[in-house]
């Protein structure tokens, strides 16, 4: 298979660029996860923590395995030769059947590789709205995940604490990342607090971002309607040119009036001669 080929087949089987990168890293998270189960098996809060996201990731890989079903070219193509069934069973919450989320990590490398990276970063620099909506999503799941794991690790055994399980620091997480500060949950040690800080900054960072997004989508021009000037420019580019005025043809007439024109101009001038030979002759 020559390299157009495949470079056409890749563009087939990718989504939009952005998505794909939020995907593979969503994917490397996920993976990552499983490790932290194991090294996180002592802490049965900590568990509880991983155990949500992960559930939280099936729901995500099992929406994405409907949509490239339903959007792949040739739907039996995709789930046997291309590990569609490998994407279904990773999005079951089923630790057994986790590690096959590779295989998705997998497609996306090689299919990215083979577009590269020019093309890649061409994409993501010219559908800038998609890629800071994906950013954002990761930045949000990292947030809660990690915030959570490490507010609980630092306040559940503090004197005092009110975040105390697992569901306690999730629910300060959600809560700060959206700015919404109920106060029923808050960190009493100055780590705690210092962590709630980055918490709130990044938070505001994504929700007023997320914010512009929306308002770009919904207030923005529509992509299928060009502006206004571009729809002028385009009449005035597609208009015919008009020719460039030329001289008309001389007729017969005009070169007959213009010769007789030179033939008076002519005679005035020898007459005015002959008159002023005649004065100084005499």
């Amino acid at each position: 298979m020559d390299r157009k080929a495949r470079l056409r087949r890749a563009r087939s089987e990718l989504k939009n660029t952005a998505y794909e990168i939020f995907i593979g890293l969503l994917s490397v998270l996920s993976i990552l996860n499983l490790v932290l189960v194991w090294v996180f098996r002592a802490d049965p809060s900590l568990q509880t923590v991983l155990s949500i996201m992960n559930g939280l990731f099936s729901i995500i890989f099992l929406l994405d395995f409907t949509y490239r079903i339903v959007t792949a070219p040739s739907a039996s193509r995709y789930f046997f030769r291309e590990f569609g069934w490998a994407d279904l069973l990773a999005s079951l919450p089923f630790a057994e059947v986790k590690i096959l989320r590779v295989f998705r990590l997998i497609r996306v490398t090689r299919l990215m590789r083979e577009l590269g990276v020019r093309a890649l970063l061409r994409t993501l620099l010219r559908d800038r709205a998609n890629s800071a909506l994906w950013t954002l999503l990761l930045m949000g799941i990292l947030v809660l995940e990690f915030g959570s794991m490490w507010m609980l690790a630092l306040e559940q055994y503090a004197e005092g604490s009110n975040i105390t399980t697992a569901s306690d620091a999730i629910w300060y997480t959600i809560v700060t990342i959206a700015t919404v500060g109920y106060g029923d949950t808050y960190p009493v040690t100055s780590a705690g607090r210092l962590l709630g800080a980055v918490i709130i900054v990044v938070g505001v960072g994504i929700f007023g971002t997320f914010t512009g997004y929306l308002a770009n989508l919904f207030l923005g021009p529509s992509k299928s309607e060009p502006p206004v000037d571009e729809d002028v420019d385009a009449a005035t580019a597609d208009a015919p040119t008009p020719a460039a005025p030329t001289a008309a043809a001389p007729t017969a007439e005009a070169d007959a009036a213009r010769l007789r024109a030179l033939l008076e101009q002519s005679e005035a001038t020898n007459a005015e001669i002959r008159r002023l030979l005649a004065q100084s002759g005499a």
